[in-house]
């Protein structure tokens, strides 16, 4: 049987991988710096990960549970669906926006198994259904695919941040302002691209 990790270790070991895949990716992470620099030996991450995939899988559980957390409340609170739609995007938009490390996490890691992000993508494809049953939602919408490609959206956007910003008008450094009328524009093209005319 096997011991519990305590709450202390456990954080330091998958705020070191996280770190870790964020920078090297899941090909280049090495286990043994995830170790060196959680502070542990690397049999103790094999003992209670088994792999290099299953650390990777509880880094990625970790984000998503954070993420799911955080929206918990904002999905099942009143209003319209879009509403809640529109709030639930940008809250989406300003966890992936301050959590930079997932970001790279996701978009450098290849073919990454979304399975933990399930429970939030699934919030947004309850959303949309609830508006279609409503009539607020096109009919002809797929609730899962516009559910992941807002997820798409927003990571693909704080990814390639630097390629947007050198292509939008000039705004004297004023970055922050540009990533706020991203999230805007976002937001707006899916639910006015959703809404039922």
């Amino acid at each position: 049987m096997k011991h519990k990790l305590s709450n202390t270790r456990a954080l330091r070991i998958i705020d070191s991988a996280q770190r870790e895949f964020a920078q090297e990716g899941f090909e280049g992470a090495r286990v043994d710096r995830i170790a060196r620099s959680a502070g542990v030996n690397k049999q103790l991450l094999f003992y209670y990960y088994q792999s290099k995939q299953g650390l990777f899988q509880a880094v990625l559980g970790r984000a998503a549970a954070d993420l799911e957390q955080s929206l918990a409340g904002l999905t099942a609170s009143g209003g319209r669906p879009l509403d809640r739609l529109e709030r639930s995007l940008d809250l989406l938009y300003t966890f992936f926006a301050s959590h930079p490390e997932l970001v790279s996490l996701l978009t450098r890691s290849g073919r990454v198994d979304i399975a933990p992000f399930a429970p939030v993508i699934k919030r947004l494809v309850v959303l949309l259904a609830e508006g279609q049953g409503l009539g607020q939602v096109r009919d002809d919408v797929d609730p899962h695919l516009t559910a992941a490609q807002a997820l798409v959206l927003m990571v693909g956007f704080l990814n390639l941040e630097s390629v947007v910003s050198a292509s939008a008008p000039s705004l004297a450094v004023d970055e922050p302002a540009l990533r706020q009328r991203w999230r805007e524009g976002a937001t707006r093209l899916l639910v006015a691209g959703v809404a039922a005319r």
